[in-house]
């Protein structure tokens, strides 16, 4: 059986649509932070597209309200937005407070349903959406080398600097960067330059809305493409999966919930199958089998957005009734 670590996924969006508080957002990440089973917290990011507590600002009060889980973004579409190097010095302080929890995952925003307002977001800041890739690979880079080198340099398309040191460094050596990444059969090409840059930049790459074959097959692939560019990834390279669950008795009902949750959050209706894909949806142990699928498929790291509007409740039956099967 596969092994894999469980990070709980918090909304800092629900706090702005009133489907909770920050209150209770603190509580569930403490709460998390005193029970074993649980190895992460974790946060979204978008500036405008999809309002919410900005994910640095939040970060830091998870920092101040937990001591043991590490903490990440899952993930920060906003990478390309944001001013690469002040970004940097913002990360490398969070990893320096948080005494070294941090887990950046770098990722480019979605034009697709369930993005929000994603080119006015881009119009806003005046960036041409179709220079996000490059810019999120220059702010990859430039993160990664500022918090492993002084007196850097750089000189890329977007970016230039020469001789800065960032303080304060980061706890971390290295520091985690992973990144997202789908691979869509439809589009080869475009499916190997994402691919082929999360081997050459990444130390974990972030999936979603996947199948454990799709992820086997894939994460295959990475580690391929890493021989090939001379970076072999080794058995700390992170596979994780931003997957969502719904404990219930009564799968039909919980489906219902989990359409209206997701209409409320993301101003979408998505597809029932692909809900039956994203969620977790059924009693413990459906629930079990369905998140230990991925972990034999190679899942490193799973996260778990509660999809529900009882979050508390919600989050005692994942700590109480289906992690610890899973983490034994």
């Amino acid at each position: 059986m596969g092994r894999a670590k469980y990070g709980l996924t918090l909304s800092n969006r629900s706090v702005l649509l009133g489907l909770s508080n920050v209150g209770e957002m603190l509580e569930l990440a403490a709460q998390a932070d005193r029970a074993e089973v649980w190895d992460s917290v974790w946060l979204g990011d978008s500036i405008f597209a999809k309002p919410r507590v900005d994910a640095l600002v939040a970060l830091g009060a998870l920092a101040a309200h937990t001591d043991r889980v590490k903490l990440g973004v899952g993930c920060m579409a906003s990478t390309p937005l944001r001013d690469a190097l002040l970004m940097a010095y913002q990360w490398l302080s969070f990893d320096f407070v948080s005494r070294g929890r941090s887990i950046f995952v770098a990722c480019q925003g979605q034009r697709e349903a369930g993005g929000g307002q994603f080119e006015e977001e881009f119009a806003a800041f005046g960036i041409d959406p179709s220079t996000r890739s490059r810019r999120m690979e220059e702010a990859i880079e430039i993160l990664r080398l500022v918090s492993e080198t002084e007196n850097a340099s750089y000189h890329g398309t977007y970016n230039s600097f020469e001789d800065v040191t960032v303080l304060p460094r980061p706890l971390q050596q290295p520091l985690p960067i992973w990144i997202t990444g789908h691979a869509n059969p439809a589009f080869p090409k475009l499916s190997e330059r994402i691919l082929r840059r999360i081997a050459r930049l990444g130390d974990g790459w972030m999936t979603t809305g996947n199948t454990p074959d799709g992820l086997a097959t894939t994460l295959a692939t990475i580690r391929r493409y890493g021989e090939e560019e001379g970076r072999p990834l080794g058995d700390d390279f992170e596979a994780c999966l931003y997957y969502n669950i719904h404990v219930t008795e009564h799968p039909d009902r919980g489906m219902e919930e989990v359409e209206s949750y997701m209409r409320d959050y993301y101003f979408t209706d998505y597809d029932r199958g692909f809900l039956e894909r994203w969620v977790a949806i059924g009693d413990p142990s459906e629930c079990i089998r369905r998140i230990r699928e991925f972990a034999d498929a190679g899942a490193t790291t799973i996260t778990l957005r509660i999809a529900g509007y009882d979050e508390a409740h919600q989050f005692r039956r994942v700590t109480e009734e289906v992690l610890p099967a899973l983490v034994k």
